[in-house]
């Protein structure tokens, strides 16, 4: 019975892996929910480690990716996101700053911000326009220096394409 239950339990944490990417964290949680005792959960997830199925490394940079990149997130959100999903914050940091190489919080800030004002002149924008918009940007991780310097653009003329 022993490795019929170990069998179940590795078939179980592949088809979740095969469906998407997992932190160790929410696969061990996924295996002692679906009934599988903490000691075996724990031999499947180091299996799996073993196998190269498992990288909480791999995985942190590329949800960072996803979220900077995809859904336009600032840092405080990617940090948020990947603790909530068991990464440690070494790992967090690093994975942040990886994907910050390539795309940076400013330009994330800046696509977004043209994306919410999209067929709006933003510097028409009157206050309680402003301040949810500005609300909208830091729920999505952006520090509010950042967020208030790019307001501070818009009410300089500074929207266009061309960057003048």
């Amino acid at each position: 019975m022993g490795d019929e239950l170990r069998e179940k339990a590795e078939r179980k944490a592949y088809r979740l892996l095969t469906t998407r990417a997992h932190s160790e964290k929410e696969l061990r949680g996924k295996l002692l929910k679906a009934g599988f005792s903490e000691a075996l959960v724990t031999a499947v997830i180091e299996k799996c480690r073993a196998l190269g199925y498992l990288d909480d490394a791999l995985y942190a940079r590329q949800r960072a990716r996803e979220l900077a990149v995809n859904r336009l997130a600032g840092d405080r959100r990617i940090a948020l996101d990947l603790a909530e999903r068991g990464i440690d914050g070494e790992l967090a940091r690093a994975a942040i700053a990886e994907v910050r190489e390539e795309f940076s919080e400013e330009e994330a800030l800046d696509r977004l911000f043209r994306k919410k004002t999209k067929g709006m002149d933003p510097a028409a924008l009157d206050e309680r326009q402003r301040a949810s918009l500005a609300r909208g940007l830091a729920g999505k991780g952006f520090p509010t220096a950042l967020i208030m310097r790019q307001l501070k653009r818009t009410e300089d003329g500074f929207h266009g394409d061309d960057g003048e």
